[in-house]
């Protein structure tokens, strides 16, 4: 029984904590990247260098609280610096739509004209963030660092293995929580949520409405800058901040919301827990875990490991092939690509 439990253990240290965690920055992602698509209609590829753009200003902001003293330990002082992050993503994203999207829904390009100039708007981003803070590391996680320790969870029960969980990864899950919350209240109860739903579903008869295009799109930009900030800050605490990663982010977050269906904002949320928790389960050394269920030495010395870590992001594509073969509209039936 014991060796059973601790092989529980090990699982969901190594896949289950690490996988609701992620599962929620992806999530969290590609709830921006739906939002965009059912409301504009296009598939925005910068959308990962805004979440970094947004991270980038949260730390910048981060480095300065903590110069002058200011923190809310045991929290990250990160989450006190959110807002200076969130300000500046909307800006970004107000400016792009206003000098660069503007003119190409007034001409109503095509999708495939709106996804080319989205690829190009994320080199700039890229290039402007890389120019500002680096393309190396930057750790800025402070404060109490986990809320329990393999150790002191070793020690209290007498297991053999310990579950470790960080403030970093509880922080996420809460946050998450809250901000899935707060949009989908918004959406389905305020009256801008209504007109934004309303011009998703059918543009020229929300128009015949009263509805105001023009304010559904700010609004809409908003909301994804938001949700890319939260996403980015607080996947930057978890792991740590790299401008490329948030580039290398963009091919789980466009899985996730087409695994749940793109354009279908519950369909993204779900998706994003899809892909994290295949990521981590096919990329796991389920060796450790066999020894404590069948004995050391039975099956070998593989690591019985499905895939190496290194092809984690093959796995999200994987799953994003095998859908748009089987089921494109996702798994909630949103709309085809």
């Amino acid at each position: 029984m014991e060796s059973a439990l601790n092989a529980l253990i090990l699982i969901g240290n190594y896949i289950v904590v690490p996988g609701l965690a992620y599962g929620c920055q992806l999530a969290l992602g590609a709830l921006g990247v739906t939002m965009i698509y059912a409301v504009l209609r296009f598939s925005n590829f910068g959308h990962g260098e805004i979440m970094s753009f947004g991270t980038m200003l949260v730390i910048l902001a981060t480095f300065a609280l903590q110069s002058a003293g200011l923190s809310i330990a045991p929290l990250p002082t990160a989450l006190l610096a959110l807002p200076v992050g969130i300000i500046g993503a909307i800006g970004l994203c107000l400016l792009l739509d206003r000098y660069v999207y503007k003119f190409y829904r007034q001409q109503r390009a095509s999708p495939v004209i709106y996804l080319i100039v989205s690829i190009g708007t994320m080199f700039i981003i890229g290039g402007l963030i890389r120019f500002i803070i680096g393309p190396q590391d930057r750790n800025f996680a402070d404060g109490e660092r986990f809320i329990v320790k393999a150790s002191a969870f070793k020690a209290n029960t007498g297991f053999s293995e310990g579950l470790a969980i960080k403030t970093a990864q509880g922080v996420t899950v809460l946050t998450t929580f809250a901000v899935v919350g707060l949009v989908f209240w918004f959406l389905n109860y305020t009256r801008t949520g209504k007109s934004m739903r309303a011009f998703a579903d059918n543009e020229d008869l929300a128009l015949l409405s009263g509805i105001d295009p023009d304010r559904v799109v700010r609004i809409t930009w908003i909301i994804t800058a938001v949700l890319a900030t939260i996403a980015g800050t607080l996947y930057g605490l978890d792991k740590s901040y790299k401008p490329l990663v948030y580039l290398h982010l963009l091919l789980p977050i466009f899985a996730a919301a087409i695994v749940g269906g793109v354009g279908n904002p519950l369909g993204a949320i779900a998706g994003g827990f899809v892909i994290a928790f295949s990521e981590l389960a096919i990329t796991f050394a389920y060796k450790k875990v066999a020894g404590y269920l069948i004995g050391d030495g039975v099956l070998g010395d593989g690591l019985l490991q499905l895939l190496s870590t290194d092809y984690k992001f093959a796995v999200s594509f994987l799953i994003l092939v095998v859908v748009l073969l089987v089921k494109p509209t996702g798994i909630f039936s949103g709309k085809t690509l």
